[in-house]
């Protein structure tokens, strides 16, 4: 029904924002990331929305960017995922992130949004790891995400990510530095040149 509003900012909390167009002021919930861009009094600014209809409400969502409303919607498609736990993670976690988290089965991350326990991070890996990525435009993050993948394919390289993940780095930072290296190194070499990589990041 509405796929944007644009106005000035009247006012805003922990979870949502609320913008004067014409002089009604339209109250958004809205991730994290989102409010960090638009939290001012005053600006001027454009969020994407999406209107939630039940019996008794209409809650409206509002985003930031075009890609975080995207990934919105394939988050509320999974089952046991509504509005609030979708915008839960995506206060946690950018569309870029997911995507990765996704791809390397880092349910550990995904269970850090808050209300969000390991058989709905679950079903968001087992649901989205096919639809995410060709759902949003990643840009360069495609790369990290093909990384991710390529880590959970062999044995030896599924041996170098949990290694490091035993080491405390998470799933899908492990995964990404595992899958750009040579799959045919032993787990070994493996771990050695991830541990490069991930230093530099460091």
């Amino acid at each position: 029904m509405f796929y944007s509003i644009t106005g000035n900012v009247v006012y805003y909390d922990a979870q949502s924002v609320a913008v004067d167009c014409n002089g009604v002021a339209f109250k958004c919930c809205a991730t994290t990331n989102t409010l960090k861009n638009v939290a001012k009094k005053g600006e001027r600014v454009t969020l994407f929305t999406y209107l939630n209809v039940k019996e008794d409400a209409l809650d409206m969502f509002g985003f930031y960017t075009q890609q975080e409303l995207d990934c919105f919607k394939l988050l509320i498609d999974v089952n046991g995922v509504g509005p609030k736990v979708a915008l839960a993670i995506l206060s946690e976690l950018t569309p870029e992130r997911l995507a990765v988290c996704i791809a390397s089965g880092d349910i550990k991350s995904i269970t850090r949004a808050n209300g969000v326990g390991p058989k709905v991070a679950q079903r968001v890996i087992l649901e989205l790891k096919d639809k995410l990525a060709k759902g949003l435009d990643l840009g360069n993050m495609g790369i990290e995400i093909e990384a991710a993948s390529v880590a959970t394919e062999s044995s030896n390289t599924s041996e170098a990510v949990s290694a490091l993940t035993m080491l405390g780095y998470s799933q899908s930072e492990a995964a990404v530095a595992v899958g750009k290296l040579d799959p045919s190194l032993s787990v070994e070499q493996l771990i050695k040149q991830a541990l490069k990589q991930l230093s530099k990041i460091g």
